[in-house]
């Protein structure tokens, strides 16, 4: 299994973390909603992650695989929720490749992500996956996350709704 080093991200970070996103959102996605890369421009993804990068809102790790390409990124920061407790991070975007996916690297950004929100003050954490996107929900429920099943709300993407739930889990 290959390893992969993860490493805040850096300005220059930002056209590979949008092709990423687009690339790894295309195929997640793939058939239940129109092409992403078309209703999110990359320009503007592009914008979205350099100003993340540069405000640190979210704070962004990226993946590196052997050869030195980067792979993945996440995104995480205190949770945006409603009534969420100060103590509570989220995860707002965890991106890898294809390529890259059952091999690691969406691991390694877990891992990272982890500690980050732990040297945050953080003791727990959510996120939002739409329903549809059963490869997702599978990794976080392995990575220690429970579905919050009161939670289901509609959110549109690619122009499409489709039906979110948050998952928690504690950080430890």
């Amino acid at each position: 299994m290959p390893s992969y080093k993860v490493r805040p991200a850096v300005d220059s970070d930002a056209d590979a973390i949008a092709a990423v996103h687009a690339a790894s959102s295309r195929a997640a996605y793939e058939g239940l909603v129109p092409d992403q890369h078309e209703t999110l421009p990359m320009e503007k993804r592009r914008a979205f992650w350099r100003d993340a990068i540069e405000y640190s809102e979210p704070q962004v790790h990226v993946a590196i695989d052997e050869e030195g390409a980067l792979v993945g990124f996440a995104g995480f920061d205190r949770s945006r929720d409603p009534k969420s407790k100060p103590t509570t991070g989220e995860i707002w975007a965890l991106y890898v490749l294809p390529s890259h996916w059952n091999k690691g690297a969406g691991l390694a950004l877990w891992d990272a992500t982890r500690e980050g929100l732990i040297e945050e003050g953080c003791t727990e954490v959510t996120l939002w996956i739409p329903l549809l996107n059963t490869r997702a929900i599978r990794f976080c429920e392995l990575a220690g996350f429970k579905r919050e099943n009161n939670t289901a709300k509609t959110a549109v993407i690619g122009g499409v709704k489709l039906e979110e739930i948050r998952l928690k889990r504690k950080l430890d």
